[in-house]
C-alpha cells in the first residue's frame, strides 16, 4: 500500500490545509501450531485469557492473479519467518478477485489464499486476512476494489499523479469513495457498500474454521471521498467518523460476526490517521473487535535531510499516532494491532516506531515482506525479501531491517503485561507483566509464558534472571518458557548476553 514516497502525503496535507497457542509442548524448538484467537479489552488472547503478542509482516499481491503464490512466496518463505521469529502474517485479499462480476464469487482464488494460509498457519504463523484496496482501483492507478463497483459521477480520470497523491486532486477518485460510502445504486440496483458487506461474508463463510486465521480486517485504509478536508491532522473529523466511518464498519463487523462470531474483526480509522489525526469512531459493534492500524513517518521518506527532522516526525506523527490509537483502545475497548509501519529502509525510523509498540506491547506487522511488484509500493525499498522467486537467502534479504525487526518479544503472556523493551545496544530484554488476565482472573503457579529470545542476538546463548517465577525450558533455544510462582503478584523476567 506504500508509494512512490510519503513525502507525496505531506505535501498533500500541507496543500489541504492551506487552501499462540493454548498449551506448550514440553520440548521448545519450533513453534506450535498457532490456536483460535480472541479479545479482551485492548488485548488480543488466546483460549485461556492469555495475551498473545505478533510480530511479522504484509504479503499483499496487488497485481493479477493477486496470489503471493504465485508472486513466488512459498515453503523457503514460510520457514524463514518461522526461523527469525515471526508469527503472523497480513495477507492480502484482494475484493476484485474475490468478486470479478456481481453477484460471482471466485472461490478458486479464495482457495489459492487458504492454500497459503495453511503453510504459514503449518510453520506457526497466524493470519490476517486484509481486505486490500488502495486508491480504490485499477482505473484510478490503484487496485482493491471491482471495477463494477465504480460510480464516479462520470468525471474525468484527471490529474493523474499516482498513490497517494491521486487522493487529494482527483475529483472522479473522491466521487466513488463519497458514493461507496452513501450506498449509492450499482448493478441490479443494489447499493455499492451492499454488496460490499455481502462480499466480506462470502470471505468469513469460506474462512470459516480454517485453521490459522487469527482475523479479519476488514477494508484497507477507508478514504472519506470528497470531504477529506475535514479530516486532516490535528482535529480529525469526528462528525463524519460517526455519521459516515462508523456505520460501514460496524455493518461489515456484524457480516463476519453473523458466521464466525469468535474471530477477531479489525476495523481501519480514516488514513488521515496513519498520520496524526484522532478518530472519533468510538465503539463499532459488539462481539471480539479491534482496531487495525498504521503509523508512518512523513519527515524521512522522500525529504533532504534536515536538523532536527527525525525529532520533529517523532512527536508530531508517530508518537501522536500511537497515543491516538491507545486511546481509542481506552474510550471504546478496541484491541490494538499496527499492521502497517515502515515501508523504507530507513532503520532509525523503523526502529522508532517499532519502540513505541513495544513498550506498550501491541502486535506489529510490518510492510512488507516483499514489493510483490506492488503499483503503489515503494520497490524494493519496502521489502524485507527482494524476489520471493528466489531463496530469502543472501543478498536477497534486507539484512539491516532484519537486524531491527528479529528482536526478543513475548509471544504469550499469562498476565497482562505491563512493560517490554529491547536495548539493542546492550542486548537487554525486560518484561514485567501482572499475573492477572485482561478479563480479571488470576493466573496460579505454573503459568506458562512463552518468549522468543532471537537467536540472531543471542548468537551464543543468553542469561535469564527471574521474579515471581522460574525458568522450565529453555535457557538455550530460540523460545524460553517462564513458569509462574505460587502467589505471585507480577513476573519480571531480564535477558542478557552471556557475559
Amino acid at each position: 500500500m506504500r508509494t512512490r514516497s510519503h513525502l507525496a502525503v505531506l505535501v498533500a496535507l500541507l496543500a489541504a490545509v492551506t487552501a499462540l497457542p493454548a498449551t506448550f509442548a514440553a520440548t521448545v524448538g519450533s513453534p506450535p501450531k498457532p490456536a483460535a484467537l480472541g479479545q479482551a479489552g485492548r488485548w488480543i488472547v488466546d483460549g485461556q485469557g492469555r495475551v498473545v503478542i505478533e510480530h511479522g509482516f504484509n504479503l499483499v499481491d496487488k497485481v493479477p492473479p493477486y496470489e503471493p503464490s504465485v508472486g513466488g512466496f512459498g515453503r523457503s518463505d514460510a520457514r524463514f519467518l518461522a526461523d527469525h521469529g515471526f508469527n503472523a502474517v497480513r495477507l492480502g485479499v484482494l475484493p476484485e478477485a474475490v468478486e470479478p462480476q456481481p453477484g460471482h464469487f471466485d472461490d478458486a482464488y479464495l482457495r489459492n489464499i487458504e492454500g497459503t494460509v495453511a503453510l504459514l498457519q503449518h510453520y506457526g504463523i497466524r493470519s490476517l486476512l486484509d481486505f486490500h484496496q488502495d486508491l480504490y482501483n485499477e482505473k484510478f492507478q490503484g487496485e482493491g476494489l471491482p471495477s463494477w463497483m465504480i460510480d464516479d459521477d462520470g468525471l474525468p480520470v484527471a490529474p493523474k499523479t499516482g498513490f497517494p497523491g491521486n487522493y487529494f486532486v482527483m475529483p472522479a477518485l473522491q466521487a466513488a469513495f463519497a458514493n461507496f460510502w452513501a450506498n449509492a445504486k450499482g448493478p441490479g440496483g443494489i447499493g455499492l457498500l451492499t454488496r460490499y458487506v455481502a462480499l466480506v461474508r462470502h470471505v468469513a463463510v469460506f474462512f470459516h474454521g480454517v485453521p490459522g486465521v487469527f482475523g479479519y480486517d476488514v477494508f484497507n485504509e477507508p478514504f472519506p471521498g470528497s470531504s477529506y478536508l475535514a479530516c486532516f491532522p490535528p482535529l480529525g473529523c469526528p462528525g463524519i467518523d460517526s455519521r459516515t466511518l462508523r456505520p460501514a464498519m460496524a455493518a461489515l463487523i456484524r457480516a463476519v460476526h453473523s458466521v464466525d462470531p469468535r474471530t477477531p474483526a479489525f476495523f481501519e480509522p480514516w488514513v488521515t490517521f496513519d498520520y496524526g489525526a484522532p478518530t472519533g469512531i468510538g465503539k463499532v459493534a459488539p462481539g471480539p473487535v479491534g482496531m487495525s492500524f498504521h503509523d508512518y513517518c512523513l519527515g524521512t521518506l522522500g525529504l533532504p535531510s534536515f536538523p532536527g527532522e527525525q525529532p520533529l516526525c517523532d512527536a508530531a506523527v508517530e508518537e501522536r499516532v500511537m497515543s491516538n490509537a491507545l486511546r481509542q483502545a481506552s474510550t471504546a475497548g478496541s484491541a490494538l494491532l499496527l499492521t502497517e509501519f515502515g515501508a523504507s529502509t530507513d532503520v532509525a525510523d523503523i526502529q522508532e516506531v517499532l519502540g513505541l509498540a513495544d513498550s506498550h506491547s501491541i502486535s506489529w506487522l510490518e510492510w512488507a515482506y516483499c514489493d510483490c511488484g506492488d503499483p503503489t509500493g515503494n520497490g524494493q525499498k519496502e521489502a524485507m525479501v527482494f524476489d520471493t522467486h528466489k531463496a530469502p537467502r543472501g543478498s536477497n534479504i534486507d539484512h539491516a531491517t532484519l537486524q531491527v525487526l528479529d528482536e526478543p518479544y513475548a509471544q504469550l503472556v499469562s498476565g497482562t503485561p505491563q512493560s517490554s523493551s529491547y536495548d539493542a545496544a546492550s542486548d537487554v530484554f525486560s518484561l514485567r507483566f501482572s499475573t492477572t488476565a485482561p478479563a480479571g482472573h488470576a493466573f496460579g503457579a505454573g503459568a506458562r509464558t512463552r518468549i522468543y529470545t532471537s537467536p540472531l542476538h543471542y548468537p551464543h546463548g543468553y542469561r535469564v534472571t527471574v521474579t515471581g517465577g522460574h525458568v522450565v525450558a529453555d535457557a538455550t533455544g530460540p523460545y524460553l518458557v517462564v513458569a509462574q510462582d505460587a502467589g505471585a503478584r507480577t513476573v519480571t523476567v531480564t535477558i542478557t548476553p552471556p557475559h
